[in-house]
């Protein structure tokens, strides 16, 4: 059953331009002859790395996309630990990744996109006289009741001015 992987290795910073694609075609070669696929390669140049990996501080960083068997990848794997140009290397198995993203994504189109359906705000949805008229109107129970000072009158002012 093949699957799809990604490998990414780093190649030491001291490497010709020229080694480093031969070096490419090597691997290429080698997931060819086992049946595999190269979908994809992808050189992304000279960076920095995040911490010394065998006293260097950067590195060319090549990524593969693979669809092969996991024979092959071990022996990919293989090769890439015993080559001396490669100072580090990692295989990701792609093909559960892109189907939990497909998961996602069916279950996001069918929800409500809220952002598609108009605001309604509070103040828009009342029209413009009525608006006038509920901020025009005084309250009944600040007029009729008048100025208490314990909290036992305010309550029978309040039951005096609903009845």
């Amino acid at each position: 059953m093949s699957r799809t992987y990604e490998i990414m290795f780093i190649v030491r910073p001291d490497v010709e331009e020229a080694d480093l694609d031969k070096l490419i075609e090597g691997f290429s070669a080698n997931v060819t002859a086992g049946g595999g696929e190269v979908k994809t390669v992808e050189k992304m140049g000279r960076r920095r790395l995040a911490y010394t990996v065998r006293k260097f501080n950067d590195g060319f960083y090549v990524l593969l996309t693979i669809a092969a068997e996991g024979k092959l990848i071990t022996e990919i794997e293989r090769r890439l630990r015993v080559s001396e140009q490669v100072i580090k290397f990692i295989t990701v198995r792609m093909d559960e990744e892109e189907k939990r993203l497909a998961k996602v994504k069916a279950l996001r189109d069918t929800k409500v996109k809220r952002s598609a359906q108009p605001v309604a705000h509070p103040f828009q949805a009342q029209p413009p006289a009525a608006a006038a008229a509920t901020v025009e109107a005084p309250t009944t129970s600040a007029a009729a009741a008048p100025e208490v000072e314990t909290a036992a009158e305010a309550e029978t002012a309040t039951v005096a001015a609903a009845v």
